[in-house]
């Protein structure tokens, strides 16, 4: 099933990932850098008008592609590579989040990012807009019971860590080995059920006025801070 994409930045990225098949680009720019990531990818002149229809709102920049369905990945594979470090979200329903957390990911090399099926938000227009394209190059895993895919990270010798204030400083904990960190809403934060199921908790120091982080910017600093370790 076709969807729409928009935005340059997610369209060159959906060109150059490859991960999933571009139908057709739509432009009412006249750019260059469409037509030189487009290959053989048919693009089409179009009105503005053309292009506000199709994204609905969303901020395109003047360009849409049409695109085949987003291509989840498994749990498996996010575990098959060396060393794998992973952000799970547990609860974040807003697009913008997911798509800002998927270009943390892409920036620190993470393994992946796990997501729930229900209650939360997936990869739609609106998370791949956010995240600048880094969808188009991280994996991003679907599971129906999150608990389930915490024990089977533990299970493939990853240490799993849920993010909440007053946990382990993790300046305090070793996280150059396969680490997991699992991230909550704003709201609620990680579920009791998937924190227990956890082998620990971890947070990130606030030394200022305001108790917490945006769940992007922390994913972000965990990341980053995990990937310091590795050298």
């Amino acid at each position: 099933m076709a969807e729409i994409i928009y935005g340059i930045r997610p369209v060159v990225e959906a060109l150059k990932g490859r991960r999933r098949r571009v139908l057709e680009v739509l432009d009412s720019t006249g750019g260059g850098e469409i037509q030189e990531a487009a290959g053989g990818v048919p693009v089409k002149n179009v009105s503005r008008d053309r292009i506000d229809e199709l994204a609905r709102g969303g901020v395109h920049q003047g360009v849409v592609a049409r695109v085949e369905s987003y291509p989840y990945s498994s749990l498996e594979e996010i575990l098959a590579v060396p060393r794998p470090l992973i952000l799970v979200l547990d609860g974040v329903t807003d697009p913008r989040n997911l798509g800002a957390v998927l270009r943390a990911a892409d920036g620190a090399g993470a393994s992946g990012v796990v997501i729930p099926k229900d209650r939360a938000a997936g990869v739609t227009a609106a998370a791949v807009k956010a995240s600048a394209g880094a969808s188009e190059h991280v994996r991003v895993a679907r599971e129906t019971n999150l608990k389930r895919a915490v024990d089977r990270m533990k299970e493939a010798n990853v240490w799993v860590y849920a993010a909440e204030a007053g946990g382990t400083d993790y300046a305090k904990l070793d996280l150059d080995g396969p680490v997991a960190f699992v991230l909550g809403s704003e709201g609620k934060g990680v579920r009791r059920l998937v924190r227990e199921a956890c082998d620990g908790t971890v947070s990130i120091p606030m030394l200022g006025s305001v108790g917490s982080l945006n769940v992007s910017v922390a994913a972000a600093v965990l990341a980053y801070e995990a990937r310091r370790r590795r050298g």
